[in-house]
Parts: structure tokens; C-alpha cells; sequence
């Protein structure tokens, strides 16, 4: 199957490290125009990729970047919501200041950004809106009250998304990546016990890249994935493929 995204447009948001790094390469890789949005970027340039200065939690700010981004290649036609902080803390610990920051920037950034590429999209009739959930979504964790909240809050908003976009032929999902090494979750630095215990919980049982996440949304990115919305698609390596998949291992 030849996935041809050669002169799509595609905004990555969180672009400037991390998956969201990855991804914005492998879309300009694809041969797609791609602009990434960020408040910071860790790479001083970024070839095949226009930087967009862009904070998602403020109106102005996302409607400014998405007029860059129309101004500079004429359109978007996919649009990657990755930006995300983890906040966590067990509920009693919990300040309302941080707990809203994580709903701010997981939910209210896909919301601003999502709405307004949607009024791009809609006059072409064409598009692709791709949102980063997470496996907290459905089976969280102590301590992940804010982010799990916020996770599940982007598959439920995705699912209503895609049947308002749906007239107008545009495809919304959610995608829900497992366990990614990356600064913010640490995971490459635990120590070997805790790495173990945490590798047992996956079916493939090992650590998921930035690149298992790409191959998907490249392919959600496609002609080939026209008849796909509103749905949550697991990229965890099986981490809840079964209870207890470390037996298999044994």
C-alpha cells in the first residue's frame, strides 16, 4: 500500500521535542508540507518544518498560527493534536491550579486548535484531525487523576467531533500511544526493577517509540483511512490486550 501525503498540509502541536518532534519529521519525510507548533523548540532548526510560535491554552495565539500556516501553504489538511503536560498527584495532593493546567493544555488546547483548523477544512470538504489520547483514558492509574481525566475528556470530544465534522467529510480520531520513553514521563531512567514491572504489562513487552506512533498516523493521515472516525486506536503494544500478558514471557 503506497500512502501518498505528498503536498498535504500537516500542523503538529508540541512539536518542538519529544513524539511531537518525531512526528513533524516523519510527516516532512512523507513528503507532506508540515508546520509545527510550540512555545519552544529544542533543535535550533528544523529542516522541512515551518516552527510556528504557538501557545494552545490561548484563543489569539492558536487563531494567529493557524493563519500563518493558511498564508504560508494556502490550507491544512491534517492536523495532529499533540501537545500535552502530565500533572501528577493523588486527588488530596491536588491543587486546583495544576489540576486545571492539565485540562487547560490536554483538552482546552485540542478544543481551540481543533476548532480552528476545522474552519479551514470545511470549505474543502476534506480533512484529517488526529488527537493524542492515552491507555489512561480507559484503565488509569493512582495518582493520574488530572491527566487520566483529561485523556478521557479527548476520546469523548473526539467522538462528537467526528459526527459534526462528519457532513463535511472530515475524518476525527483519537490515537492512544503506551509506554514512549520521553523527558517528560522518564521512563528510559528507572531503574531496572521498576522498568521490569512496568514491561510486564505489555503484550509485546517492550518499550513503545516515537516511530510506532508515527507509522499509525500516517496511515489515519491517508486516503486509506477514509472510512475511519470517531474511534480511539490503541498503540500500547498490548497493554491491555490481557490481564496479565507477562505470562507469556515466562
Amino acid at each position: 500500500m503506497h500512502l501518498d501525503l505528498s503536498d498535504r498540509v500537516v500542523v503538529v502541536t508540541g512539536a518542538g521535542r519529544g513524539i511531537g518532534r518525531t512526528l513533524a519529521r516523519r510527516f516532512a519525510a512523507e513528503g507532506a508540507r508540515v508546520a509545527g507548533f510550540d512555545r519552544a523548540f529544542e533543535d535550533p532548526a528544523e529542516p522541512g518544518v515551518l516552527r510556528v510560535d504557538c501557545d494552545v491554552t490561548d484563543p489569539a495565539s492558536v487563531q494567529a498560527a493557524v493563519d500563518r500556516v493558511v498564508g504560508e501553504f494556502g490550507t491544512v489538511d491534517v492536523l495532529v493534536n499533540n501537545a500535552g503536560i502530565n500533572v501528577d498527584g493523588r486527588v488530596a495532593d491536588l491543587t486546583w491550579e495544576r489540576f486545571r493546567q492539565c485540562l487547560d493544555v490536554n483538552v482546552g488546547g485540542v478544543f481551540l486548535v481543533s476548532q480552528a483548523v476545522a474552519e479551514v477544512m470545511k470549505p474543502r470538504r476534506r480533512g484529517r484531525i488526529l488527537n493524542a489520547a492515552s491507555f489512561a483514558a480507559i484503565v488509569p492509574s493512582v495518582g493520574s487523576a488530572a491527566y487520566a481525566a483529561s485523556k478521557a475528556a479527548v476520546v469523548q470530544f473526539t467522538r462528537v467531533l467526528a459526527s459534526e465534522l462528519g457532513p463535511h467529510d472530515i475524518t476525527v480520531n483519537a490515537y492512544a500511544p503506551g509506554m514512549v520513553p520521553t523527558a517528560m514521563n522518564g521512563f528510559a531512567d528507572l531503574p531496572a526493577e521498576e522498568a521490569d514491572e512496568l514491561l510486564d504489562t505489555l503484550s509485546l513487552r517492550r518499550w513503545g517509540s516515537a516511530d510506532d506512533i508515527a507509522d499509525l498516523l500516517v496511515f489515519l493521515a491517508s486516503d486509506a483511512a477514509g472510512y475511519i472516525t470517531g474511534t480511539l486506536l490503541d498503540v500500547s503494544g498490548g497493554k491491555l490486550a490481557t490481564q496479565i500478558p507477562r505470562r507469556a514471557h515466562r
